[in-house]
């Protein structure tokens, strides 16, 4: 199920457009403002973004010019009020990817989400095609040299540290149960102290997210472990 941040203050649209993107079998969490929308957008792994503009506090321009400094490129769609020749070019210089105005249809715009989804699913088939290595966000995996680089900087993992982020890379987006990665990092096919899990992800999360904004490597409670 593809999952869409909308960024959007108008509630009635809100409520409007979780009933009709639901119906079409999308996950939808809403931000209301830019700053809890910025957030989210780096906490959180998106599909695809709608971007209000004018928003209380940060605007949506702002907003997708941090995303796309930091390297997200998640697509992202501006739903605005904004329909001048400049505002577009604005919108779209700034790193946005497509463009439509308020007022809108919405065949229109579910036709232009599942557009930007297939192209991104495309470059991302392409780009695998391309490399070897596993790419998440800004964390790069070169199985074949056994190297892991977050935005250009090498990390030095343990053996089994390396096993382990490459249980969760090949399972992004995946929830990986303890027994689960003691049996793909350890090759314990048994559950067998699966505490020597939680001791060994907190010591790749130190080495893999300590020092940056975007946590890659998440906890899910009573389940086990993602990476997205």
């Amino acid at each position: 199920m593809p999952k869409i941040l909308l960024v959007e203050d108008e509630t009635s649209l809100v409520s409007m457009l979780n009933k009709g993107l639901s119906e079409e079998d999308f996950e939808l969490t809403v931000a209301f403002d830019g700053t809890t929308a910025l957030d989210m957008a780096q906490q959180q792994s998106f599909d695809l973004i709608i971007l209000d503009i004018l928003l209380p506090d940060k605007s949506g321009i702002e907003i997708c010019k941090i995303l796309r400094e930091q390297n997200i490129l998640t697509p992202i769609i501006f739903l605005t009020a904004l329909g001048s020749s400049d505002n577009i070019a604005l919108g779209l210089n700034s790193g946005g990817d497509d463009y439509i105005v308020k007022p809108f249809k919405f065949n229109e715009l579910l036709a232009r989400i599942r557009a930007q989804l297939r192209r991104n699913q495309i470059i991302n088939q392409v780009l695998q095609k391309e490399s070897k290595n596993i790419v998440i966000e800004d964390l790069i995996i070169d199985d074949d040299a056994k190297t892991v680089t977050r935005s250009g900087e090498k990390l030095t993992l343990t053996v089994t540290e390396y096993r382990l982020l490459m249980a969760l890379a090949k399972n992004k987006g995946r929830v990986v149960s303890r027994p689960e990665l003691l049996e793909m990092a350890w090759e314990i096919d048994f559950n067998l102290n699966t505490n020597v899990v939680d001791v060994y992800i907190n010591y790749l999360r130190k080495k893999v997210d300590s020092k940056f904004e975007n946590k890659l490597i998440q906890t899910v409670v009573g389940m086990g472990y993602t990476i997205r």
